[in-house]
């Protein structure tokens, strides 16, 4: 205890205490530094965040290098700052290079910032989403079909990037697919990993189409190595599979106007005053999406927008 209690006091009491201030400021190099170390902390995350720090850190550790060699004459303080200088110089070069290395074509970029970006996804993450797909956009030429009903295999997910996809039923539109949809979610959906499917429905290309195709069991190796690209695509399929509901909710409507409710299968908004009311069922259908609601009139219809 003595000895661990003399090494304390040696190191609080060992070096004289300030008995009067330096009057004179430092240089205007030394507030300089000072300035760029706070400024430099204000960074963010990312690579660009990463870019501003070790930049102005850098420039800070160069400033105090710089005063200790010319004002403090220290060899000691120049030493250590310059050794930080080299080290964030050599991490500004280091985080460079990956930003140049993750680079995308101009559609790649431009679905990154439409749809990725805005949920928080790096490009390191979206670099890997990418090069699933093998970084390639697909065309698929007006009047062209994407998926036939009772014929196509279900064996990727695709997104659609320009263009517009009609989706029909028997020859009956259903629904519209637009830029930033999915063409096959429902279809992802209903199946598991290890089962094999055929659409259901005919996808048809309404314009000339540009869309990104990710292989079934390419993209469920990905999903096992990055959990977090798994959730991050149940999200995104989750929210297309709303949307396409809702968007045949729009589309379908019961005898004299009354419009027909998703989220109530069986039953109507109000019940026609000629006809008995519809009694409730106790089982919910299990199906696609896609799939034309029971009871209601056709969507053939209505001509399509």
């Amino acid at each position: 205890m003595g000895e661990n209690a003399s090494f304390w006091e040696s190191l609080i009491y060992a070096h004289p205490t300030c008995t009067t201030w330096k009057r004179e400021a430092e240089g205007s190099i030394y507030h300089l530094a000072s300035i760029l170390f706070v400024v430099g902390f204000m960074g963010g995350s990312g690579f660009f965040g990463l870019l501003y720090v070790f930049s102005l850190l850098g420039l800070g550790f160069l400033c105090s290098s710089v005063w200790a060699w010319l004002d403090v004459c220290a060899a000691d303080i120049f030493s250590w700052n310059f050794i930080l200088f080299a080290i964030c110089f050599v991490q500004f070069i280091y985080v460079t290079y990956q930003v140049r290395s993750v680079s995308f074509d101009r559609e790649f970029q431009e679905l990154y910032s439409a749809l990725f970006q805005p949920l928080g996804i790096s490009l390191t993450v979206y670099r890997k989403i990418v090069l699933c797909c093998d970084a390639e956009v697909v065309t698929l030429e007006k009047e062209h079909c994407y998926a036939m009903q009772g014929k196509t295999p279900i064996d990727k997910l695709s997104l659609l990037v320009s263009g517009r996809i009609r989706v029909t039923v028997d020859g009956e539109f259903l629904h519209y697919i637009f830029p930033l949809q999915f063409l096959d979610s429902p279809e992802w959906d209903s199946l598991r990993p290890t089962e094999e499917g055929i659409f259901q429905v005919t996808l048809t290309a309404e314009t000339d189409c540009r869309y990104v195709a990710w292989r079934r069991k390419k993209l469920y190796l990905l999903f096992a190595k990055h959990r977090f690209i798994s959730r991050l695509f149940s999200i995104l399929i989750g929210s297309d599979i709303a949307e396409k509901l809702y968007a045949l909710n729009d589309r379908v409507q019961a005898g004299k106007g009354f419009r027909y409710d998703i989220r109530l299968p069986n039953f109507y908004h109000v019940s026609l005053p000629e006809t008995p009311p519809v009694q409730p069922s106790h089982h919910l259908q299990r199906g696609s999406p896609r799939r034309k609601p029971p009871g209601v009139t056709n969507c053939s219809s209505f001509s399509p927008q």
